[in-house]
């Protein structure tokens, strides 16, 4: 079995769902776009993911704005509004009759190309929108396990050429990354930026404990994490002490406790960095801390929503 912070239970629902495609629902196996395709053919496209708790899209908003954000920034329009967005989604959910313990992925690229090619000019359809929900639990085991990561020699881009902050669908050198940490003998890679500073994993935000003090990167080459800022919010509201900071593999290698965080696992912890074993080598009590914070803010917000 692959471990790491994707690591779900095995459900069989997933084999009968259904998928939209422009609005058209499509059963699992006959989902398909064509393959001039803006995404498929340059990577040209933008996404966005986000959770089903208890009939409720849990931070919508926020995912919806860094959606709309990263469509602005490789500038395509999307011709439809948040609410219509969320209209779509609501409606594939209805079909799957899906309430609860859903990860709902969205995919917006450029649209159909008349031929092979960058050029965005010969797009010839408006963009194509896919809304993948599949129940998705994340393996407690594997969480309580926690990861290992490698530090790859791929690093983090500069701003000026690909923001680290655009969740697009080109992801080639984070899979690179990946492949690396994996033939490492890791479960997944840890990525550091320009100058050499710790930055992201190839797939999660990354942070580690020193003492009482919660560390995390400054966001300049680091992916713009849903889960990641949740977790900084929920320090300052408790009185943790949270630093967005440069620090090193120095600092690393000497921390007390260190996890990763996304929207599909929430809070995982890493036991293992470079074939060093960080603290304890096992589930930190400040992770663990703020494992439960975060999900109570989940409780929270779903609650709100309903009242």
């Amino acid at each position: 079995m692959v471990h790491g912070t994707h690591n779900a239970l095995k459900d069989d629902r997933n084999d009968s769902i259904l998928i939209s495609i422009n609005d058209q629902l499509f059963e699992r196996n006959e989902a398909k776009i064509s393959v001039f395709d803006s995404g498929y053919l340059v990577g040209d496209g933008v996404w966005e993911a986000l959770r089903l708790h208890h009939g409720v899209l849990v931070f919508k908003e926020d995912h919806f704005n860094r959606l709309w954000h990263a469509a602005a920034t490789v500038g395509m329009h999307l011709p439809f509004s948040k609410d219509e967005l969320e209209a779509k989604v609501k409606h594939v959910l209805d079909a799957n009759q899906m309430t609860d313990g859903v990860h709902v992925r969205i995919m917006v690229t450029r649209g159909i190309k008349k031929t092979p090619s960058q050029d965005p000019r010969l797009t010839i359809s408006g963009p194509n929108v896919v809304i993948i929900p599949e129940y998705k639990t994340a393996s407690v085991a594997s969480k309580e396990k926690g990861i290992t990561l490698f530090t790859s020699t791929i690093r983090r881009g500069s701003p000026d050429y690909l923001d680290p902050r655009l969740n697009c669908h080109s992801k080639l050198h984070e899979v690179q990354a990946l492949i690396q940490a994996i033939e490492a003998g890791a479960d997944e890679a840890l990525m550091l930026d320009i100058h050499g500073f710790a930055a992201t994993c190839n797939a999660t935000n990354f942070f580690i404990v020193k003492g009482n003090e919660v560390w995390t990167s400054t966001g300049k080459y680091c992916m713009n994490g849903i889960t990641r800022a949740k977790v900084i919010e929920v320090c300052k509201a408790n009185d943790i002490t949270c630093c967005e900071k440069d620090f090193s593999l120095f600092d690393v290698y000497g921390a007390d406790e260190a996890f990763v965080t996304g929207t599909f696992g929430g809070l995982t912890p890493v036991t293992k960095i470079d074939g060093r074993v960080i603290g304890d080598g096992n589930y930190g009590n400040m992770t663990k801390t703020l494992s439960d914070l975060y999900n109570q803010l989940i409780n929270a917000t779903v609650s709100n929503a309903k009242n």
